[in-house]
C-alpha cells in the first residue's frame, strides 16, 4: 500500500517510521534541511508544499492509497484536504485536527471555503487523543486497585480461615449465578474452598437451562441451617443484606466480609457490616458479571469457555440484550466474546417452556387491567415466582403499553415484577416509593420488583377475598406512585 506523509516533522517522521518497511511510504517535507535529513535516514522524500497540486502530484497522489496530514495548522489542512480530493477522490486521508474543532467542523469549512463536496475519512485531535490515553490510564488503575484489594481482603481470610460462602439473593438470575462462579474462581485461585448457595428457588426455565447445561454448582440453604452457622466467612454477590435476601439472620451479617453488586446502595449497609468488609458497589453498571469479569480480566485469571458463556449470558440478560451499556460492559463483552461457547448460549436462551409458566402467562393475559397505557395483572397463588417476571416481560409487548405490573403470592408474600418503556419513568423508584414502606421494593430504571409479607394475611381461608383486596391495595399504591389515576 502506497502511503503519503504529508510533514516530515516530529510527527510525520515517526509516523513514517513506524510505517516503513511494512508500506510504500513517501514523505513531502518543503523544509530543505529536514528533507535532507530524511533522505539521510533512508526515506523516499518528495520536497516542496505538500498543499499545492504540482507537489502532490509528483509524490503519486493520483496513484496513492492513503494520505497522512501531520501539520497542526488549520488553514493549510483545509487547502490540503481539497487539493488531495480534487486529484484523488478515492484516496482516504487521515489528518491531525486543530485543538477545538471536530470533524465535521473541518469538513464543512472546506466545503463552503472552496465551494466543494469532499470527505474527511479519519480525523485526530492531539490534546482529545491525549485526554483519552490519560483517562483509560486512570481507569486503568483504578481497575487494578479494586481487582488488588479484592485479592487482599481474600487473602487475608485465607489466613484466618479455609472456606467462604458465596450468597445470592433468593431466587439467583443468570447475573448472580454468574457473579458468584467468578468470584469463586479468583477465591480457589487463592486457596480458599468456597460453595455457592442461595435462600429462595430457581424457577425460571431459562435459569434452570443456564445452570443445568453450564454445571453450575450451587446449594439451596435454609434461614439458620447448620451450613451457614460452619462457614467462617460470607461473600454476598448481586444483592445486599436486608434486600432480596432473606437467608441470612442478624447474627449472619458480621461474617459478611465481601459485597459485589450494581444496585443502588441500601440504606444503613453500613451498620450492618463489619467496618473492614470489602465492598464494591456500582450503581452505574448495569450487571454485577461485568464487575466480575473485570476482576478477573485485570488479574489475569484464565476463562474457561463455561465461564466465559455464563458472565456474557448474565451481562446479555441484566442489559436488556445489549441494550444498555456502559463501558465496563463493553470492556467484558470485548474480553469475553473469542471465548464464548454460541451453540450452548443459543441452548440457554430458548429451553422448553414448562407447562407451569405457560398457565402462569395465560392468567396474566386473562387477568390484565388497563388503566391508560399502564397494565396491572394478578396471576393468583403460584409456585413459580420467576414466571411473574416473565409475565412482565410479554405484556410490556402489547401495543400501546408502555408500563406493566405483574403480582402474583408466593407461599407467604405477595411478589412483583414491573417493567417500562417510558423513558420519563423510573420503575425501580416507583416501586421503592409504592411498596417499600410495607415490604422491599427498588430495581433499576426500566425493570423492577417489590416484595410484600402477608403476615397475618397468609392465614385467611377465603382466598379469593385475599386475592381482591391484595389487587386492589396494590393497584391503588401503583398507580399513586406513577401518578396515574384510575
Amino acid at each position: 500500500m502506497k502511503v503519503l506523509v504529508l510533514g516530515g516533522g516530529v510527527l510525520g517522521r515517526s509516523v513514517a517510521e513506524s510505517l516503513k518497511g511494512e508500506f510504500d511510504v513517501t514523505i513531502i517535507e518543503k523544509d530543505e534541511v529536514r528533507a535532507k535529513a530524511l533522505e539521510e535516514g533512508g526515506f523516499r522524500v518528495v520536497p516542496g508544499d505538500f498543499s499545492y497540486t504540482a507537489t502532490l502530484l509528483k509524490a503519486g497522489v493520483d496513484k496513492a492509497d492513503l494520505a497522512i496530514i501531520t501539520t497542526h495548522n488549520s488553514d493549510t489542512i483545509k487547502r490540503t484536504v481539497y487539493v488531495i480530493k480534487t486529484n484523488n477522490k478515492e484516496i482516504p486521508v487521515i489528518t491531525v485536527l486543530p485543538d477545538g474543532m471536530s470533524i465535521d467542523e473541518l469538513i464543512k469549512q472546506v466545503n463552503d471555503e472552496f465551494e466543494a463536496e469532499v470527505t474527511v475519512e479519519h480525523a485526530i485531535s492531539p490534546l482529545g487523543a491525549l485526554k483519552d490515553a490519560l483517562v483509560r490510564i486512570v481507569e486503568m488503575i483504578g481497575e487494578q486497585k479494586n481487582a488488588n484489594i479484592l485479592v487482599k481482603k481474600l487473602k487475608e481470610l485465607r489466613n484466618s480461615g479455609d472456606s467462604l460462602l458465596i450468597v445470592m439473593h433468593d431466587n439467583p438470575d443468570p447475573d448472580s449465578i454468574s457473579s458468584a462462579t467468578a468470584l469463586s474462581v479468583i477465591a480457589q485461585t487463592l486457596g480458599l474452598k468456597t460453595q455457592i448457595v442461595y435462600g429462595g428457588d430457581i424457577t425460571h426455565h431459562e435459569n434452570r437451562a443456564f445452570v443445568n447445561l453450564l454445571g453450575v454448582d450451587l446449594r439451596k440453604l435454609s434461614r439458620g441451617s447448620y451450613e451457614l452457622k460452619r462457614y467462617p466467612f460470607i461473600a454476598v454477590v448481586d444483592c445486599q443484606p436486608n434486600g432480596n435476601l432473606t437467608l441470612l439472620e442478624g447474627e449472619d451479617y458480621k461474617k459478611i466480609k465481601i459485597v459485589i453488586d450494581h444496585h443502588q446502595v441500601l440504606q444503613h449497609l453500613r451498620d450492618l457490616l463489619p467496618k473492614d468488609a470489602f465492598i464494591d458497589i456500582r450503581p452505574e453498571v448495569n450487571a454485577a458479571a461485568s464487575i466480575l469479569a473485570e476482576y478477573i480480566r485485570t488479574l489475569g485469571i484464565p476463562v474457561d469457555t463455561r465461564l466465559a458463556t455464563a458472565l456474557f449470558y448474565g451481562i446479555y440478560v441484566d442489559t436488556k440484550k445489549f441494550s444498555k451499556l456502559s463501558h465496563i460492559e463493553l470492556k467484558a463483552i470485548e474480553f469475553l466474546a473469542g471465548k464464548v461457547d454460541y451453540e450452548l448460549l443459543d441452548k440457554i436462551e430458548h429451553p422448553d417452556i414448562s407447562t407451569e409458566t405457560a398457565e402462569i402467562l395465560a392468567k396474566a393475559i386473562i387477568n390484565r387491567r388497563i388503566y391508560k397505557n399502564v397494565v396491572v395483572s394478578n396471576v393468583g397463588f403460584i409456585t413459580n415466582r420467576d414466571a411473574v417476571a416473565e409475565s412482565a416481560d410479554f405484556l410490556l409487548r402489547l401495543e400501546g403499553i408502555t408500563t406493566v405490573l405483574v403480582f402474583g403470592i408466593v407461599d407467604d408474600r405477595i411478589e412483583m415484577s414491573a417493567r417500562t418503556r417510558d423513558v420519563r419513568v423510573n420503575i425501580g423508584t416507583v416501586m421503592r416509593e409504592a411498596f417499600g414502606d410495607i415490604g422491599t421494593g427498588g430495581g433499576h430504571s426500566q425493570s423492577g420488583g417489590a416484595r410484600i409479607p402477608l403476615g397475618i394475611f397468609r392465614l385467611a381461608k377465603d382466598k379469593n377475598s385475599l386475592l381482591r383486596l391484595a389487587e386492589e391495595a396494590i393497584t391503588e399504591k401503583f398507580l399513586e406512585a406513577l401518578k396515574v389515576k384510575e
